[in-house]
């Protein structure tokens, strides 16, 4: 997790320092019965009130393959 701080305030309570970290999810039924994380996204959490906003990353289709094979 690292430490940021922006231009732009939080949107609830004005703060402008996030935490910055990553989540990987599964979308659909396939990957949900086969735990392929197949969706990664950047997380931007404010360090006061912890509103969180999710930005899509788009992942690679080899990535996928090997975590299934590793999981």
């Amino acid at each position: 997790m690292k430490i940021v701080h922006s231009k732009q305030p939080c949107p609830k309570c004005g703060c402008r320092e996030f935490e910055l970290s990553e989540a990987h999810m599964t979308g659909g039924t396939l990957t949900k019965l086969f735990n392929i994380q197949n969706r990664k996204f950047s997380t931007f959490t404010c360090t006061k009130c912890k509103y969180t906003e999710f930005y899509q990353i788009p992942s690679s289709s080899v990535l996928n393959f090997l975590d299934f094979f590793t999981n």
